[in-house]
């Protein structure tokens, strides 16, 4: 990179579209990459933030007999239940912001010449203020629900459900800095991924 400065990219785009395979990708450039879900998961650990966080919003009746998040029992709460649903987004996702911040942090600190974070509520969660540029994952929409369906083992009806839940891919594409489009076999997706790796890696931008 030019100037030594490490970029931040966001990664994004609609379920099953592939942007768990772009960042792995990235990862095999040798971006350092957060992935959402990961740290969704981590920070519900007794004594981080997001577990004070979702107790002092939902009360100890999600807790366990370990004092652990019971993920069961807060799924039931927010599922269906759209206003519930925002109130565990509005508890928990600064806590994710502020543990990504820190991992970018810690990946410049270590010379990483670009960190990317992987996350499905990206424009949701406003976390396009943590990134340089934010890269919108594309794939045909019968691709998308094939490899869901395959992936989590739902149907045709379930796959589009969610995906109705979810910013449209037009949405999500339109508000991008790059799209990538991820309608071939694997092996040409990571030659999309590269091309465009390599502008941003000659160009600093």
């Amino acid at each position: 990179m030019q100037g030594g400065t490490m970029i931040k990219i966001g990664i994004t785009g609609v379920i099953g579209s592939g942007k768990g395979e772009v960042a792995r990708i990235l990862a095999s450039l040798g971006a350092s990459v957060v992935f959402a879900d990961e740290v969704s998961r981590r920070i519900y650990e007794p004594g981080d933030p997001g577990h004070q966080a979702v107790v002092e919003t939902f009360g100890e009746s999600v807790l366990d007999e370990d004092e652990r998040i019971d993920r069961a029992a807060l799924a039931s709460i927010v599922f269906g239940d759209e206003a519930q649903r925002r109130r565990l987004e509005e508890a928990v996702w600064p806590v994710m912001a502020d543990v990504v911040e820190a991992e970018f942090a810690v990946a410049e600190a270590e010379g990483a010449a670009a960190s990317a974070l992987e996350a499905a509520v990206l424009f949701e969660a406003g976390w396009e203020r943590l990134v340089d540029q934010v890269w919108v994952v594309t794939a045909p929409v019968e691709k998308s629900i094939e490899r869901i369906a395959r992936r989590d083992g739902l149907n045709a009806d379930q796959v589009e459900a969610r995906m109705a839940a979810q910013m449209s891919a037009e949405e999500k594409a339109a508000r991008a800095d790059r799209v990538i489009v991820n309608d071939g076999t694997l092996e040409d997706l990571e030659a999309v991924v590269l091309n465009v790796w390599n502008e941003v890696a000659g160009t600093g931008q």
